[in-house]
């Protein structure tokens, strides 16, 4: 079949160009825009209690709102707020009121803190109606832009915190990160594709075909949103850039380090393409096939969160691998040897003996190697058993010297870390009746004796009084450990177990939505992993023809993906002192360790299974196949994590740590696992590792691919 694909793109590269550009035009000229959202709560089912809270609220106080935005104040010297600062807050507040700002309702200020370190304007703004309004962003730069004004003459400071604030911030943060990262990833491919191939057409190649790909992709995948109302986080934009530029130039080397081989070996241009693609195009294939459904098994996921993510990154894979095997062989096609100009080198076989005497260790110790990798993995998986998740996106998501992250520090001068975000606990009336005020005080006191509660405000009544809202602060920031400790624990706990009779209590707010999304999240890891494990060792067992293989491999990539995440442990939470990682790591390190280590083990175990088809030992077998498929896997493994090494440049943690766990992961999955631990297995097992296929023996894949 790829032969045949190979034959056809060869011989009409014109066509096959042109349908691509077209394609590309009408993509791009009719695709809706691709918007993302950073609330959180859009990404829960409804039957979640923060969701049924949230549900109540909007029912029974459709007028009010919970401050989008918080002014904070301070003296420029810390010293105690005054009267006259005081006075001076309330008059400021009055003369932004008075600016009609569009879409600020109010500005409410309050006393001082109690300390008088701090005070503050609460912020009501008009709700967000979809993940593409812009309104509250808006409001808060408009805020931004008057208040230095009303500060001029007076020994005020003030900054802008609150979630609206903190929005605007990561979707500034965002802008240049996804500048910073594109810049970094087109660099570093342009770089060591110049330095691997010597030739400046095969480093621009990639730029401007992914380049093209990308936009394609973009508007498939908002498409996509926009048929099955999929909601898109605001870290995908980040992720697609490395995505399609880091696996493109993956499927691209595959195949010119093919195309390069079979050029050596005396085939003319054409029919060295046609034989690139019938070799390495099953492989590629195979290899995006596994990416494809490890993404999509996220369909799966109760979070839509993780549902849109999957669909997303696969609709990215399997554009880029239809490129890979029609779009760069029509212009490689076209080129010819002229793809490698100005080098010569592609005419002759290298002399470099690095691979080599590595494949000839190993083919005569097998068992070593085995030990080694096998061992260096364990040790690192070993700290995984350490990971706390950490459900700070928002502030995660921005810079650390942002707005609204700097004020959010001073807030917590005068208030409880919680004041920000803070719970709330809905209190309604199973009969439909008024409920009884006499039980509310005894109710608040209830709540207010809860371990880790701040304070506990006065009960809010609706207006037909069957919903009573207790507005809860906490004692730790509402992202941390401990705060959702508080509200998955006894503050839960103590809401329902205190409702008077005849009454129903519900925990919400956004400290209760990180409570519901972790148990989501651990609903996700049973379901969602083993599933796209079985289906991907389904793939490796149709492509292999083997029983045997495919559990030896999914368990070194499983080995590889808890070294990872030790790895990233060891470095964040234990070195750098940080209190957790980002709750979606573990699930973002399983798209890319995961999915992309099968992309390494399947080019090399194809490799192995070639090599052992011509005729040689297993331990022979292992040693050529290092030969010749270590320099592709070890420049594709130094490519990929490379670009999502650039995702820790763009200035916050979210990143810095997805940056980090999947370039570590790739680079362990490729130098490691693909080079060391997957031939050293292989070459142990022998003959079995086929069975009962036993595919190493037999001819050559087909003669189309040597004839086309």
């Amino acid at each position: 079949m790829f032969a045949a694909v190979g034959r056809f793109v060869v011989h009409h590269p014109i066509w096959v160009i042109v349908a691509w550009v077209i394609a590309a035009a009408a993509v791009i000229g009719l695709a809706p825009t691709l918007t993302a959202t950073t609330d959180e709560a859009s990404f829960l089912p409804s039957h979640y209690e923060s969701i049924r809270a949230a549900e109540l609220q909007r029912k029974a106080f459709p007028q009010a709102a919970t401050p989008a935005a918080i002014i904070v104040f301070e003296r420029k010297d810390d010293a105690p707020l005054t009267d006259a600062d005081a006075a001076k807050v309330a008059a400021i507040a009055q003369a932004l009121g008075g600016q009609r700002i569009p879409d600020v309702l109010a500005l409410v200020p309050t006393p001082p803190s109690p300390n008088r370190s701090i005070q503050i304007i609460a912020v009501q703004l008009t709700p967000q109606r979809s993940a593409a309004d812009q309104a509250q962003a808006d409001a808060v730069q408009r805020l931004r832009d008057a208040l230095p004004a009303q500060l001029d003459g007076s020994d005020l400071k003030a900054g802008i915190t609150g979630t609206a604030a903190q929005a605007l911030d990561a979707q500034n943060s965002g802008e240049r990160a996804n500048l910073i990262i594109g810049v970094a990833t087109i660099g570093l491919i342009l770089v060591l594709l110049l330095i691997i191939f010597r030739s400046p057409i095969i480093a621009i190649l990639p730029v401007v075909i992914i380049g093209l790909v990308s936009q394609i992709a973009t508007g498939l995948i908002a498409w996509a949103n926009d048929a099955f109302d999929l909601k898109t986080d605001s870290s995908v934009s980040a992720m697609l850039i490395v995505v399609l530029f880091g696996v493109g130039t993956d499927y691209i080397l595959f195949l010119m380090f093919r195309y390069r081989e079979r050029l050596r070996l005396g085939e003319d241009p054409k029919t060295a393409m046609v034989s690139a693609v019938a070799r390495a195009g099953e492989a590629i294939a195979s290899a995006a096939g596994a990416v494809i459904i490890a993404f999509l098994a996220l369909a799966l996921s109760t979070l839509g969160l993780f549902r849109s993510l999957g669909p997303a990154l696969a609709i990215a894979v399997a554009t880029t691998l239809l490129a890979g095997l029609t779009l760069i062989p029509a212009v490689v096609s076209l080129l010819g040897t002229k793809v490698f100009w100005p080098s010569k080198a592609w005419r002759h076989e290298p002399r470099g003996a690095r691979f080599a005497a590595i494949g000839r260790s190993l083919g005569r110790r097998p068992a070593v190697y085995a030990a080694v990798s096998g061992g260096a993995l364990v040790a690192l998986a070993v700290f995984a058993f350490g990971f706390h998740p950490n459900f700070d996106l928002s502030s995660g998501s921005t810079a650390t010297e942002s707005e609204s992250n700097v004020w959010s520090r001073e807030l917590l001068k005068g208030l409880p870390a919680g004041a920000t975000e803070p719970s709330n606990v809905f209190l309604r009336s199973d009969t439909g009746g008024p409920l009884p005020s006499g039980q509310l005080d005894a109710y608040r006191g209830e709540l207010t004796r809860v371990p880790g509660v701040g304070q506990v405000g006065a009960p809010t009544l609706s207006p037909d009084r069957t919903v009573a809202n207790f507005q809860v602060t906490l004692a730790d920031t509402p992202q941390s450990a401990a705060a959702l400790r508080t509200v998955d624990g006894p503050l839960r706990r103590t809401a329902h177990a205190a409702a008077p009779d005849g009454t129903t209590a519900l925990v919400g707010g956004i400290t209760a939505v990180f409570v519901d999304i972790q148990a989501a999240v651990d609903r996700d890891y049973a379901v969602v992993f083993p599933v796209a494990a079985v289906l991907i060792m389904i793939i490796l067992g149709l492509l292999l023809r083997s029983v045997v293989a495919p559990w030896y491999l999914m368990l070194s990539v499983g080995l590889g993906f808890a070294a990872t995440l030790g790895a990233t442990v060891l470095i964040f939470q234990i070195g750098l002192g940080e209190p957790g990682l980002i709750f979606i790591l573990p699930v973002i390190m399983y798209l890319f360790v995961v999915a992309l280590g099968t992309d390494y083990n399947i080019l090399m175990v194809a490799r192995l299974r070639e090599e052992a088809r011509e005729g040689r030992s297993p331990r022979d077998a292992a040693s050529m196949a290092i030969r010749h498929a270590g320099p592709t896997v070890a420049a594709a493994g130094l490519i990929l994590a490379g670009t999502f090494a650039s995702l820790m440049l763009a200035g916050n943690s979210t990143l810095t740590q997805m940056g980090f766990a999947i370039s570590c992961g790739i680079a362990i999955v490729a130098f490691v696992m693909s080079l060391f631990l997957t031939p050293a297995i292989t070459a142990l097992l022998g003959h079995a590792a086929w069975w009962p296929g036993h595919e190493d023996t037999g001819a050559k894949p087909t003669e189309s691919a040597e004839h086309p």
